[in-house]
């Protein structure tokens, strides 16, 4: 698949899955939008990317940044070829351990952010007849996996959103796709 002169947007592409996303996403010739709370660290993997590139930091919890980042992100270049949700965090506990607020707040990083950012940006991408829209989930979201319930959750739902989506939108020309990676050592991993 040809990336030249497309604009790519990855979400939590200041470290792991994403900058790794992002810099390949470059290297094959595409306009990049790199989105995370880390400012500093966007940069940082922006400086690598050799072709265009713009950080929009934000954290995707936050409703208003995100829309804004979404009209930013659209208004760069006028067009959006693809959207990588890859923002996320983890969890590492028994169940029987685990507080609801953690469940919550994977919940709403993982899944809800996830939906509130493609929800946004499906009127642009519809009105242009084409797109990709990937969602990166997890193994943990094909198989639930012991100490990881809050995880599994968030991780079966967006595949369940994702595999909804892509019946109603593959007569609009835009693709919907879920990549499911095994166990990667980045921060999400180390910090869950």
């Amino acid at each position: 698949m040809s990336y030249e002169a497309q604009t790519w947007w990855v979400t939590g592409a200041s470290s792991g899955i994403g900058a790794a996303l992002a810099r390949e996403l470059g290297a094959r010739g595409a306009r990049v939008i790199l989105s995370g709370r880390d400012e500093a660290r966007l940069a940082d993997v922006a400086a690598g990317i050799t072709t265009d590139a713009i950080t929009l930091p934000f954290d995707v919890r936050d409703h208003d940044a995100m829309l804004d980042a979404t009209d930013r992100a659209i208004g760069w270049v006028g067009a959006l070829d693809g959207f990588v949700a890859n923002a996320g965090v983890s969890q590492r506990s028994r169940a029987t351990k685990t507080a609801m607020q953690v469940y919550r707040d994977i919940i709403d990083i993982d899944l809800v952010s996830q939906i509130a950012a493609t929800q946004a940006l499906l009127p642009h991408l519809s009105g242009r007849g084409s797109g990709k829209l990937v969602f990166v989930s997890s193994i943990a979201g094909k198989v639930g996996t012991q100490m990881r319930t809050a995880y599994s959750a968030a991780k079966f739902g967006l595949a369940g959103y994702a595999d909804a989506l892509r019946g109603e939108l593959s007569r609009d020309g835009i693709g919907v796709h879920v990549v499911y990676p095994g166990s990667i050592a980045t921060n999400v991993s180390r910090n869950a």
